[in-house]
């Protein structure tokens, strides 16, 4: 490739970053029953108009988890959340300009505890069903994939549903979660018997409101038990 015309394709934004490696951000929520995860639209370079994964380029004074938050931040407005480093993405091919690796970051969130507010360079930014995921640039769809694949592992072995339910949630609202995650449907009694054998939820003296349904009671989670469950790891199979 002519190294003029790659030079044109570098946005400015990119000039006084470190060169050759990126961060992307696998951000996943759950709202209405449903797992999402939230992609953005780029506003310019080569993949303008097309949605990924949130991320960008590591400035040269950055560690990684600094430049993964305020990679996030800048896009989405998504501050101060907790990011665990996924792995790296090296295939030589996954970037068309150069050779470029990314690392991977992973979190879990309550929608309702963040505002999305697109910007830098991003037109757009919102959640999608994990299962109407259109097709994202580079490798971003292999990343989303190694995610879930990492989710779906680690949700039988720790608790997290602290981090996707509200505060109160009903027996049926943390199923149709480990539903979403497992992608498959749990029988609902056993679910029911295995997981208040853990001891981790806490049944509240309250149902549900404003339903047009026989209201069920809502629970939410013991806060030691969680975590010493999500330190020492359990063995939950379904």
């Amino acid at each position: 490739m002519n190294k003029n015309v790659e030079a044109c394709s570098v946005p400015k934004s990119e000039q006084n970053a470190m060169k050759a490696i990126t961060i992307d951000c696998v951000v996943f929520g759950f709202e209405e029953g449903s797992l999402e995860v939230l992609l953005v639209q780029h506003a310019e370079g080569i993949s303008k108009g097309k949605w990924g994964l949130p991320g960008g380029w590591i400035n040269k004074t950055e560690s990684t988890d600094t430049a993964a938050q305020r990679l996030l931040s800048e896009l989405t407005g998504l501050d101060n959340i907790y990011l665990e480093q996924l792995k790296v993405f090296s295939d030589p091919d996954r970037f068309p300009l150069r050779r470029v690796i990314t690392i991977g970051y992973y979190a879990l969130v309550k929608r309702e505890d963040y505002n999305i507010k697109v910007g830098f360079t991003a037109s757009d930014a919102k959640w999608y069903k994990i299962n109407s995921i259109p097709d994202l640039i580079y490798d971003h769809n292999e990343i989303l994939s190694y995610s879930l694949q990492h989710l779906r592992s680690r949700v039988r072995h720790a608790p997290i549903g602290f981090n996707l339910l509200p505060e109160k949630f009903t027996l049926l609202q943390l199923m149709h979660l480990y539903e979403e995650i497992l992608g498959t449907a749990l029988e609902k009694s056993n679910f029911r018997r295995k997981i208040l054998h853990m001891k981790l939820l806490l049944e509240l003296d309250e149902k549900e409101q404003d339903v047009s349904h026989r209201a069920a009671k809502l629970y939410k989670f013991d806060d030691e038990i969680y975590k010493k469950l999500t330190q020492k790891g359990f063995n939950f199979e379904f």
